[in-house]
């Protein structure tokens, strides 16, 4: 009981001393706009969403007091810094921006909060983990290569939102941290992207851009994921080991069977998830569509679950309040962009970054490409956007410094998904922190270790891969 009171008195202390993940956005919106009176603006001609290499042209741009008190620009033609007006209006634009991956997690907030009310989730959960005895070792290695199979070969990334309130609900009844479940689904989406080994979303994009056949080259990033994957099980499991004391023995695990209804809620909640994997992959559903097919199964769920209708709305309404604030950081981080847009300046950082890979042999130009990206990432977290925008550069850098197209690809993927393990700009990542109720300062904390290690093996890795010719 007194471990149990320490423990709850320990994490009133973490919420109260962690800084709001909503200040230190609005922080980044700040410094995003204080960039628009510092770095030139200008931008690069485009073919569609694809950048032209070597089109670069910087805009003149009028920097003085007057513009940071601007209600609106005057002059079209030149660019113009961020005034505090546009600051505050970058918000609202954000959130229009962001609303669909917005809507999306308030509906599964509300869904969760049906799943809850009825008891399915404690009940599920219970029968789980007497399957498997309360070995959550097990559990580690299983799911983690599960999810991250998903990811890799799949492009799964929002679809694993109905995954992680489950997870930590697991991680909880098995005496662990709520961390632990949501870093079981993130930890493993990441990996998935990080070797993308038939990921439909960045290779479609970037590999025809430098010239490559669509999925070239996917047995080394095969190898390349078994690799991440090793890492990141040993660190999950380093980590379990950490609350190993406070674990729930096998014998304190109820084996009785799941009622009708619980049966019936979990079957559809499964199977929903089936087809949501069919249907994104097979019709290319967008964030729209995803929350139009959770409102049918949310309503279908509270049939179901026997709550009657009062009852099933006011456990959805509780669902959503729960992920509330965190869904409006999503649209503050998209906010970040749209200040970097205005002020036109996203193609001045491409561009700088860019010319700092310089040409100092292979090995050190792919490593020069991947840095570039893990700084380009934190800017634009979009992996499909970013490819569009860097793969067009990469390319003639990395054929003029000697490093083959496909360690040109591998860079962005390391760069991409590695800064997207932790970057607070990233809407996805948001969204799943949204689900889980953990706040980004946690998260930062606990993944930064495993992020310097991906780091320093992505660069072995990239180094390799030039040496022996990929």
């Amino acid at each position: 009981m007194n471990k149990q009171n320490d423990t709850s008195q320990s994490k009133q202390d973490d919420q109260h001393t962690s800084l709001n993940p909503l200040i230190i956005l609005l922080g980044i919106l700040v410094l995003a706009t204080t960039m628009t009176y510092f770095i030139e603006s200008g931008s690069y001609q485009r073919q569609g969403k694809n950048v032209v290499p070597d089109s670069y042209q910087q805009i003149e741009k009028e920097i003085s007091i007057k513009a940071l008190l601007r209600v609106s620009a005057q002059d079209t033609e030149k660019a113009h810094p961020v005034s505090l007006t546009d600051m505050l209006m970058t918000i609202p634009e954000g959130l229009e921006r962001g609303a669909g991956l917005i809507f999306m997690v308030l509906i599964i907030g509300g869904m969760f909060g049906i799943l809850n009310k009825s008891g399915a989730i404690d009940a599920g959960l219970e029968k789980l983990l007497s399957l498997v005895k309360g070995n959550i070792k097990l559990l580690v290695v299983v799911l983690m290569t599960v999810f991250s199979m998903g990811s890799t070969f799949l492009g799964l990334a929002s679809e694993y939102l109905l995954i992680i309130p489950l997870m930590v609900a697991m991680a909880v009844r098995l005496g662990q941290p709520r961390i632990i479940g949501f870093a079981l689904v993130t930890v493993s989406v990441k990996i998935g992207y990080l070797a993308s080994v038939t990921n439909p979303l960045p290779l479609t994009i970037a590999q025809p851009l430098v010239g490559l056949q669509i999925f070239s080259g996917a047995e080394i990033r095969f190898l390349f994921y078994l690799v991440f994957l090793a890492i990141g099980i040993i660190f999950m499991l380093k980590m379990v080991s950490r609350h190993a004391g406070e674990a729930v023995t096998f014998a304190e695990l109820t084996t009785c069977k799941l009622s009708i209804r619980h049966s019936a809620l979990l079957f559809t909640l499964v199977t929903s998830i089936a087809f949501l994997v069919y249907a994104s992959n097979h019709w290319q559903w967008k964030h729209h569509a995803f929350s139009a097919y959770y409102i049918g199964v949310c309503i279908f769920m509270s049939i179901v679950s026997g709550l009657g209708a009062n009852k099933a709305a006011d456990a959805f309404v509780y669902g959503m309040k729960k992920v509330l604030l965190a869904s409006f950081l999503i649209g503050v981080a998209s906010a970040v962009a749209v200040a970097l847009e205005k002020g036109q300046i996203l193609d001045s950082v491409v561009h700088s970054l860019v010319s700092l890979i310089g040409n100092s042999g292979p090995t050190a130009s792919a490593n020069g490409m991947f840095f570039a990206q893990l700084m380009l990432d934190f800017l634009i977290p979009s992996t499909s956007g970013q490819a569009a925008v860097s793969m067009p550069i990469m390319g003639p850098i990395g054929q003029l410094s000697g490093v083959s197209a496909q360690t040109t690809v591998v860079a962005f993927l390391f760069g991409n998904g590695i800064t997207n393990m932790l970057t607070p700009t990233s809407g996805t990542l948001l969204a799943y922190l949204a689900t889980a109720q953990i706040s980004w300062t946690q998260w930062a904390k606990f993944i930064f270790p495993l992020w310097l290690i991906f780091i320093v093996t992505s660069v072995i890795l990239l180094t390799l891969a030039v040496n022996f010719g990929f």
